[in-house]
């Protein structure tokens, strides 16, 4: 009887929970789930339609409506579908709409919730979707048939009481058996203790206890390496601001961030009686700047204002930016000597045209190397004094700093130090003809990670390490192991802020076209072409502009119906090969207009500074956008245009010889040298379909969407963390190494 009511007690109470508790909320769940998947399956659908229907609103084509609205209802599962032009507008539909479906007032920012509806036919599904690009108001109505929802809510019902009846079976047995078992242990363990057994623990059991950290180690280090083999899915994860702070949080534990870079983010300037705060045209400032903001770090560089000394503390540091203060900016103060021999001499005229492939001759001067090493050195000594920790995470930026990496590693050998190459890197052969190549590469290997652009750089790089340093290099997992420390050789593309800020996208496309026609003196309906660069021989304007000109030569319908604006921030005005530079473009953009100008320009030079508002407003206006660089390790120009370009307009022209290419094969892509091919890239932008235009500038929005600055900071933040984990777990296990624990004792 005792056991009877073991079984049956519980298996009652199973199946009474099941009848008052589970049934109703199976069917709630299971109604919510079949809304859910209804709604997004009425999402999806608006989604795929909205450019055919606004093409063929545009084209007021109410039967060819009819006929997409028809394909649509051809679905078992949609009963009838129905286009609303606004709200209360008669709608246009296909299939049997229920006389009770009216056309509601749409708001575009939100997706308004379904309704179920009761008709002859049974419970209907009504979905409405906006859809703001074809029309303010205008929406897509979708009657999804439910019936088939009704029937597998019955055959759920089925399954579930079948598993209740088992799973009370189950619990009956369980409890049947336990007790039993209970019971009895209860019985034996108290015969055990009045017999006086378990009382003492015998001398001669180890202590296990001594094995634990070791044991805790190992286990760490296992996971961390699995981790590490084990790919990240880094497609689901949304990049964002947000995430990057996730990074910094869970992987580096709130660790001190620092960034060491020649050019400040922002500069200040003496006007007059005023100081102005100016923010420098630079692809490294546009990618590491929302970096810094998330992870409100030090930036330490070069300050170059002429204000700059009056608005730094005792220590030379200020909050940044002017108005958010979201972290510190410390300035590293340069004398002109040093300047002229660290920035002007070694770096810019020996470096940067030894890693760009641009035809001009790099130039070495033991005095200016003299220079690079002494601003090396000084800028470690800052590295020093801001770090708050033994082991800081430190980001070098650029070829200014190739010394630096093994500098901070000898006074902080602790560091994570990651150094991020933003030009390209040349082959063997070519790096070859720097007197001090030897020690250039050996101040990089002192990095724990060094990153490029591109997967080709890398290449070059691990290729001149093997021909240059006695050091073991790893092809398989791109390693180089050099005076006994570990540097990892990775690819990380580098990109920009998503979403662009608020105030840039403030003004519409139109809106900005608009105003840079009435600034240009150029009537409505006149093309507009554009470059954003540094008046720099890599950035190959020339280049750009006989394009230009070629396209008049065999186009002449575009003359005085096309203008090219050319942005040329001017830039390293000190040195002698961009003075000659500067002068063959003026010449160029006046021989240009003497040809093809009319009433309106051929070509508009604006070689001034402009801040990025003023730049996002450019690219928002033109019709072509054209990055022709000679060599570039990425180019964040191009990737810059498609991310203003929220209309979904306008063509990119882009040069095969940037790092942008190889993420952006949707984009027009020329041989800068081939003047012909250019002007008839040009041609075929300015002739390009709207239709070409969105479907080709979709694909490059996405990419910039999804690869953007946080995952490439996060990326390299990422691979820091687990390096630097790995590391402090193999120091730990290596201190303890050599203990060994004592053989037990017997009687002792």
């Amino acid at each position: 009887m005792r056991l009877s009511l073991r079984f049956i007690v519980p298996l009652l109470l199973v199946l009474g929970v099941f009848a008052y508790a589970v049934l109703p909320l199976v069917d709630s769940l299971t109604e919510r789930w079949f809304e859910r998947d209804l709604e997004i399956r009425a999402t999806l659908i608006a989604n795929t339609v909205q450019a055919q229907m606004k093409d063929l609103v545009d084209a007021s084509d109410e039967r060819g409506i009819r006929e997409l609205l028809a394909r649509i209802a051809a679905d078992e599962r949609v009963y009838a579908a129905a286009y609303c032009a606004a709200a209360g507008a008669p709608p246009l539909a296909a299939g049997t709409l229920p006389p009770t479906v009216t056309c509601p007032d749409l708001d575009p920012g939100t997706d308004p919730p379904g309704a179920v509806v009761s008709s002859a036919h049974g419970p209907l599904f009504v979905s409405v979707r906006p859809l703001p690009s074809v029309a303010p108001g205008a929406g897509l109505v979708l009657v999804h048939d439910l019936s088939f929802a009704t029937r597998r809510t019955e055959e759920t019902r089925h399954y579930v009481f079948y598993f209740f009846v088992g799973l009370g079976i189950t619990v009956s047995l369980l409890t049947v058996v336990i007790a039993q078992l209970s019971w009895r242990g209860w019985i034996q363990g108290t015969r055990a203790l009045l017999r006086g057994e378990g009382l003492l623990k015998p001398s001669h059991t180890p202590d296990r206890t001594a094995f634990h950290p070791i044991a805790r180690d190992l286990r760490e280090l296992v996971r961390d390496l699995e981790s590490e083999r084990r790919p990240r899915d880094e497609d689901s994860v949304p990049w964002s601001p947000d995430a990057l702070r996730r990074v910094l949080h869970d992987e580096l534990r709130g660790q001190q961030v620092l960034v060491v870079s020649n050019r400040e983010p922002y500069i200040h300037v003496r006007r007059d009686h005023a100081i102005d705060v100016r923010r420098p045209a630079s692809g490294l400032v546009t990618a590491l700047e929302p970096i810094m903001r998330t992870c409100a770090g030090t930036w330490i560089a070069h300050g170059s204002g002429t204000a700059d000394r009056e608005v730094v503390d005792g220590h030379d540091r200020l909050m940044v930016p002017p108005d958010h203060r979201e972290y510190r900016l410390r300035r590293v103060w340069l004398t002109e000597a040093e300047e002229a021999g660290y920035y002007y001499g070694f770096a810019n005229e020996g470096l940067w045209p030894l890693c760009h492939v641009a035809h001009v001759r790099p130039t070495f001067r033991t005095a200016d190397w003299q220079q690079y090493v002494a601003v090396n050195r000084k800028f470690a000594g800052a590295v020093v004094t801001e770090s708050t920790s033994p082991d800081p995470i430190v980001l070098v930026q650029d070829y200014h700093f190739a010394l630096l990496p093994r500098m901070i590693r000898d006074w902080l050998p602790e560091a994570t130090i990651v150094t991020f190459w933003h030009i390209p890197w040349p082959n063997p052969e070519a790096f070859a003809i720097c007197p001090w190549r030897d020690e250039l590469v050996d101040g990089m290997l002192g990095s724990s990670i060094l990153g490029f652009h591109t997967q080709f750089h890398c290449n070059n790089f691990v290729d001149t390490v093997d021909r240059q340093l006695e050091a073991r290099v790893d092809r398989e997992t791109f390693t180089v192991s050099c005076r006994g420390e570990l540097t990892a050789v990775k690819r990380y593309p580098i990109s920009i802020a998503w979403p662009p800020a608020a105030d840039l996208v403030t003004a519409s496309a139109p809106q900005c076209r608009l105003a840079v026609r009435r600034r240009l003196g150029l009537p409505d309906g006149h093309a507009i072409g554009l470059g954003v660069d540094r008046l720099d021989y890599t950035k190959g304007i020339e280049e750009r502009l006989r394009a230009v000109e070629r396209l008049f030569e065999q186009r002449p319908e575009w003359v005085g119906r096309f203008t090219f604006v050319q942005i040329a921030a001017p830039s390293r005005s000190h040195i002698d090969e961009y003075q000659h530079y500067q002068a063959r473009v003026l010449e160029v953009v006046s021989r240009v207009n003497r040809r093809f100008s009319g009433v309106h320009p051929a070509i508009v030079l604006l070689a001034t500074h402009h801040e990025p508002a003023a730049i996002n407003e450019y690219y928002r206006a033109a019709d072509v956008c054209v990055v022709s660089s000679l060599h570039d390790g990425m180019n964040l120009v191009a990737k810059e245009f498609v991310a203003a370009r929220d209309d979904e307009a306008g063509v990119l022209i882009l040069s095969q010889f940037t790092g942008a290419a190889r993420e952006l094969p949707e984009a027009l892509i020329v041989n800068p040298y081939d003047v012909d091919e250019c002007a008839a890239a040009l041609q075929a932008a300015l002739v390009m379909p709207p239709r070409e235009q969105r479907a080709r500038m979709r694909l490059m929005r996405g990419l910039v969407r999804e690869f953007n600055v946080f995952r490439w900071a996060g990326r390299m933040l990422t691979d820091a963390a687990g390096m630097r984990n790995r590391n402090r777990l193999l120091a730990r296990i290596g201190r303890r190494e050599a203990w060994r624990p004592s053989p037990p004792q017997v009687g002792a």
